[in-house]
């Protein structure tokens, strides 16, 4: 049983920009999440508030922030990593933000320089100072399905960490397959041993492509219950840790198929679609959604509304 509706949380903005090599404009940035603004989605991840030393791609955090456009019907969450980027974050106007832990030992000690324990405990501070603010706070876990260092990593471990970012007072927590190396399977397996500790309604998938089992795991995640799903416009960005691997799941590959099983979005193809050739033009570089390519040209794309919106079928034997 799939849900009916699945909200779309597009980290294009910030997850998928934050590794570019060459500099992406403010202004590209700020047109790149207003024109995503504008095809229905319900949540844009707009930059990150953290050292530009670390991420020079997001030094103009607070020109970006402050210079969109804000939508009455759209979150622009920010990723603050301390109390230091939130306080900058809510000084810019921001009023949702995320935090992110590790799985794993190893990736969050190369990656955040510190323990699992430790990162969590560093949180404490931002979490009372959010609940002061009143600004809603969204958590992420990343390498929920294997370890570019460690390789496979135990559901529960995924679920301990899980388990204690909801109790920190995060509303909702983004399950992160890092480096892309689930499969349905695994998905299934951490899922499992996820919700013996956490509300399914309160979960998110976010899964990477490396291995092109994207979709088969949001799939399967969906099956089971899970109604929020974290993409990216064009299949934007990758992780720098992990060799080879590929940007996280395009959003219009995952809203071509959620169209297809009759799940509503709310989000406008037609939409993605130009937000997608917008991004990759001013990247240069080619789409990574393969959906957008297919519907790039005028017959496959009226092919795709005909068969995704008319009624179904009937076969004669």
């Amino acid at each position: 049983m799939y849900p009916s509706f699945v909200k779309i949380v597009e980290v294009g903005p910030r997850d998928g920009l934050q590794n570019e090599r060459a500099k992406v404009s403010t202004q590209t940035k700020i047109a790149l999440i207003d024109r995503l603004s504008a095809t229905g989605l319900r949540v844009v991840e707009a930059t990150s508030f953290v050292s530009p030393k670390w991420v020079p791609q997001m030094a103009d955090a607070k020109e970006v922030l402050q210079g969109i456009h804000k939508f009455p019907n759209v979150s622009y969450p920010v990723l603050t990593p301390n109390l230091k980027g939130f306080e900058s974050a809510v000084e810019a106007g921001a009023r949702e933000v995320a935090i992110f832990a590790a799985a794993s030992e190893s990736f969050s000690r190369r990656n955040i320089n510190c323990s699992i324990e430790e990162s969590l405990d560093r949180f404490a501070p931002l979490m009372a100072a959010a609940k002061a603010n009143d600004v809603k706070v969204r958590g992420y876990v990343s390498c929920v399905l294997g370890c570019p260092y460690e390789g496979e990593i135990s559901p529960t471990q995924v679920a301990m960490v899980t388990r204690r970012l909801f109790e920190a007072g995060c509303y909702e927590v983004s399950l992160g397959d890092t480096i892309g190396v689930g499969t349905p399977g695994s998905t299934v397996a951490m899922l499992r041993e996820v919700t013996k500790v956490a509300q399914l309604e309160k979960l998110a998938i976010h899964c990477h492509d490396t291995y092109g089992q994207a979709l088969a795991n949001i799939l399967a995640a969906l099956q089971m219950g899970v109604s929020v799903v974290d993409t990216a416009i064009s299949g934007l960005g990758g992780c720098p840790y992990a060799k080879g691997a590929t940007g996280n799941v395009a959003t219009e590959d995952v809203v071509y198929m959620l169209d297809g099983l009759q799940i509503e979005t709310g989000v406008s193809m037609d939409g993605l679609l130009d937000v997608s050739s917008f991004i990759a033009s001013n990247l240069g570089v080619e789409t990574m959604s393969r959906a957008a390519r297919a519907l790039s040209n005028t017959p496959h794309r009226a092919m795709y509304y005909q068969d995704t919106f008319s009624d179904p079928p009937i076969f004669h034997h």
